[in-house]
């Protein structure tokens, strides 16, 4: 049997074929050789949104949660139209409607510490399936006509769903923590599929209630909301893992969170008041339309700002936004309904910026163990802001000495929002290149 020899090769030395003696014709024959095959290289996509969607369990997940933050748009409508149509007055249905959006303001904040204390998926689940059951209740109770009484007491039973935009902001904070160009792209994406939800929601619920029957687009929002929940939950291996406990206490008291929290607050008196104002000041089946018009300027923009080089000052945002505000009050002057919804696509423009932004910094603001937390208290200081600006651009409509005085209180609010910022030294770092 002849010996393996040894031959160079430009790597070093080798083994060459090793020869063994065919069993029946007796010549030497080679071995098979073992080749061991590396995969191609596969480049990364050089869109940065595609690059998010590369990671493994991103798109369940995002699916997931698509699903369960298009009812929180179709919520609050159905409730009105069905309610309004059945008792005949629109202030009863407001005012079930802000009861309902109080209590979940007080609850938000500590179902969002019970999901980072045990976890997304054992919280979020029981809490959606017991604010589905609240939703129903009062579907039932309107239904028959129930006292007016019991449509409150049922209405506050809602105040349990989860924020699933934080969840959702959670699982990227923990898979990006250390690319924090991509997180930026990912904040600038969950804000984007905020303005498309609150966008198509209301339009998609008006649709159901007009032409099926005034509970359908309850219904159909409910099923939604728990279906969308299930499936998100079921993602677990993008869950974030539950932080140890630690002394870190409330994100309240994180330096510099309570001033963000008043930047929130009269952010969200923006746009509380222009939706009032806007929808006065068109009064007619094509105001709802014309008001979405805002939200399509600040899902457009919100992209275009995830794929920016450079991410600004949350100062420069409120600026920007403060001076994109004119535009409506300078359209509605003119009287030509389709000036203003130009002027409000353009105002709109400013409010994913300024959102994606202030989001961050409550994202490094806020412990990772209490990040769920951090993120509902701004949205609860947004949805306060919301209720102050809708009732003070109500009272600027309806005493307004010409038609487009209430586009003043927009412009008001960004400005406060500007000066709190400006005064209080809330505005993060300064802008960052990327590599």
């Amino acid at each position: 049997m002849p010996q393996p020899d040894l031959t160079l090769t430009p790597a070093g030395p080798a083994l060459a074929p090793r020869y063994r003696e065919h069993p029946t014709s007796g010549p030497l024959a080679p071995a098979p050789a073992l080749v061991r095959h590396r995969p191609p290289h596969r480049p990364e996509p050089r869109n940065p949104y595609l690059r998010l969607f590369a990671l493994p369990g991103t798109r369940a997940f995002t699916a997931g949660n698509l699903i369960a933050r298009l009812p929180m748009g179709m919520f609050g409508v159905s409730a009105v139209i069905m309610i309004a149509g059945r008792y005949d007055s629109y202030a009863l249905a407001g005012s079930v409607i802000a009861t309902g959006l109080a209590a979940g303001a007080l609850a938000a904040p500590w179902i969002a510490r019970l999901v980072d204390r045990y976890g997304q998926a054992r919280v979020a689940v029981p809490a959606t399936a017991y604010a589905v059951l609240g939703h129903l209740l009062l579907l039932l109770c309107v239904h028959e006509k129930a006292p007016a009484w019991a449509l409150f007491l049922v209405a506050a039973t809602t105040a349990t769903s989860p924020n699933t935009g934080g969840m959702s902001r959670a699982r990227w904070a923990h898979l990006l923590r250390d690319d924090p160009d991509a997180l930026h792209t990912a904040n600038a994406f969950e804000q984007a599929v905020d303005e498309l939800c609150f966008m198509l929601g209301p339009v998609l619920a008006a649709l159901l209630c007009s032409a099926l029957f005034p509970e359908a687009g309850t219904l159909v929002a409910a099923a939604l909301f728990l279906s969308g929940v299930l499936l998100f939950a079921a993602q677990r291996s993008t869950e974030p893992p539950i932080a140890p406990r630690t002394a870190t206490g409330s994100p309240l008291r994180a330096p510099g969170m309570v001033p963000l929290l008043a930047v929130f607050l009269a952010t969200g008196a923006i746009f509380g008041s222009m939706e009032v104002v806007a929808l006065a000041f068109v009064d007619g089946p094509v105001a709802g339309p014309v008001l979405a018009l805002q939200a399509a300027g600040s899902c457009a923009a919100g992209l275009l700002y995830g794929r920016a080089r450079r991410t600004a000052r949350l100062r420069t945002c409120l600026a920007a936004m403060t001076v994109l505000m004119a535009m409506p009050l300078l359209a509605a002057s003119t009287g030509s309904l389709l000036a203003l919804a130009g002027g409000l696509l353009v105002a709109g423009m400013a409010t994913a910026p300024t959102m994606v932004t202030g989001m961050g910094l409550v994202q490094r603001l806020t412990p990772a163990s209490r990040l769920n937390e951090g993120m509902t208290l701004a949205v609860t200081a947004l949805l306060a802001g919301i209720a102050a600006g809708s009732a003070t651009g109500g009272w600027a409509a309806d005493h307004a000495p010409f038609p487009a005085f209430g586009f003043l209180v927009p412009i008001a609010a960004a400005a406060l929002a500007l000066t709190l910022c400006a005064t209080t030294g809330v505005g993060g770092p300064r802008p960052r290149v990327r590599a």
